[in-house]
């Protein structure tokens, strides 16, 4: 608004000097004119213009801390990255633009061609940022996909494979091809199923795969020979479970055989990680899972844990 009204040619208003303020903007850039260009007196774009923008930004800065977005507990991670991203990125610039004037005050020499360095410089930073974190664009500029509701579980995952639910962005690297592939009907015999059931079972049992951390159905699939989706297809629909599910419940069967005689060696967690978990949350997801409590409530109740199996 200050601006339309600034500039409007208002009766009785002296003629501008375009030429003057040319020469200006050439030498000492907009933020340091002192000719008259509107309404309002030379001194509105050196003084009130840069009080507005470091008004304007501490504003923002207000509003953001307010909203506890900067939580590291906060839910919507993507908005988060994206708040403090952008933000940042602007009172750079603008901070940068009122540079000229604070280093012109101190009567410190200054070139109008080390500011373009320094923002050049300063977008391809940027752009090496967005490079390395690209998920921040997922869910709002390029992808339509809400990250936090795992709809992007269904985009890499075959409706034969039920996604686990230790299954993160970062492990998309290490999804085998077959995965992705459409759903087949298989023309297995009972024999065959039998046959694929006892070998899975054997494999996974005799060698204790299962005490792998990063143990994918690929692997399995290899070891005895058999397609990776016939495999799939197997443990979901005659083993009963889908592959992540059924690995950790030998790892949850390993841990309680484990645990008596480690108790009093390791914590909890240790004999978890040596059971075949990668990390604390995983091991106590899958115990709820498959025991329906947490583990300290589990041998509160002083079961007999040789019983279970």
């Amino acid at each position: 608004m200050l601006a339309i009204i600034h500039i409007i040619p208002w009766p009785g208003s002296a003629p501008i000097n375009w030429n003057l303020i040319v020469n200006e903007l050439h030498a000492e850039g907009y933020l340091s004119l002192e000719a008259k260009t509107g309404l309002f007196p030379s001194y509105i774009h050196f003084l009130f213009r840069p009080v507005l923008t470091i008004v304007y930004l501490g504003l923002t800065w207000l509003a953001v801390i307010k909203s506890r977005v900067l939580r590291k507990n906060a839910l919507n991670h993507t908005a988060q990255y994206w708040a403090i991203f952008l933000l940042k990125v602007a009172t750079f610039f603008q901070l940068l633009g009122l540079a000229p004037i604070i280093l012109r005050n101190i009567k410190l020499p200054i070139e109008n061609s080390i500011f373009v360095v320094i923002n050049c410089a300063a977008l391809l930073l940027i752009l090496l940022y967005a490079l390395h974190k690209p998920s921040i664009f997922y869910g709002f500029l390029l992808v339509a996909i809400d990250w936090n509701k795992n709809e992007w579980k269904d985009k890499i995952v075959s409706d034969e494979v039920s996604p686990p639910e230790d299954f993160t962005i970062s492990d998309m690297i290490r999804v085998p091809k077959a995965l992705s592939l459409p759903v087949k009907k298989f023309n297995l015999s009972e024999e065959q199923i039998l046959l694929y059931v006892d070998l899975i079972k054997k494999e996974m049992e005799d060698n204790c795969l299962y005490l792998n951390q990063d143990l994918q159905i690929i692997d399995l699939a290899t070891r005895i020979n058999i397609p990776v989706h016939q495999c799939s297809f197997v443990i979901n629909n005659h083993i009963g479970k889908n592959f992540r599910d059924w690995i950790n419940s030998y790892r949850i069967a390993h841990f309680l055989t484990q645990y008596p005689i480690l108790v009093d060696k390791i914590t909890i967690e240790a004999i978890a990680q040596e059971a075949g978990f990668k990390n604390q949350a995983t091991f106590y997801n899958a115990f709820k899972k498959e025991k329906g409590i947490m583990p300290t409530a589990y041998f509160s109740q002083g079961e007999n844990v040789s019983g279970l199996f």
